[in-house]
């Protein structure tokens, strides 16, 4: 049996939808039948899903709801990952710093994902690992690129006897085939 590392993916989401240039264009985009924001939350929560793969045992997302008075705090299992709305009067990165500290005393490996420099300062003097914002979203875009060319059908070229002898020969077996060729007794 394959050895797994402990290891926790945390997202700074807002951050990274503000920041990563795949997530920007998805929520940019003019389309007043959806929201396009909502869009651009499901694309980096199916690109963590996809990131986490089989190097990270757990990943959260977090979002922050500091301001939002109806915001409990619960997470939500998405797949394989935790999303969280921070608790209404609690930030994000609070929430963030509490979680990566709480996995290092654990003893997990952590990887923030931020391009917020109060938290990257933070939980990299805690001994976490950090990448930023834009470094996740074009990770995230080669991972898709990558799963849609291995997904692609492939057409595999028929290699032919016709194919691999000279001109002449095969000239010869076509006029052989079409009953055009001289037989000896004929001649």
């Amino acid at each position: 049996m394959a050895y797994q590392r402990n290891k926790l993916l945390i997202v700074d989401g807002y951050n990274v939808l503000r920041s990563g240039s795949r997530y920007r264009a998805l929520r940019d985009q003019a389309d007043y039948t959806d929201d396009s924001f909502n869009i651009a939350r499901e694309a980096l929560i199916n690109d963590v899903i996809a990131y986490m793969g089989r190097d990270y045992e757990d990943g959260v997302i977090v979002f922050d709801g500091g301001n939002n008075e109806f915001s409990e705090g619960k997470e939500q299992k998405v797949g394989c990952v935790r999303v969280v709305f921070s608790p209404a009067g609690v930030t994000a990165d609070h929430v963030i710093e509490k979680l990566a500290h709480d996995a290092r005393v654990r003893g997990q490996e952590v990887m923030v994902v931020t391009s917020d420099a109060t938290i990257q300062d933070t939980v990299f003097g805690g001994g976490v690992d950090r990448m930023s914002s834009d470094g996740f979203s074009l990770e995230a875009e080669q991972l898709d690129d990558e799963t849609r060319q291995d997904n692609r059908p492939r057409v595999a070229h028929k290699r032919t006897v016709a194919d691999r002898i000279d001109a002449g020969t095969l000239a010869k077996l076509q006029a052989l085939r079409d009953g055009t060729a001289l037989r000896s007794d004929q001649a």
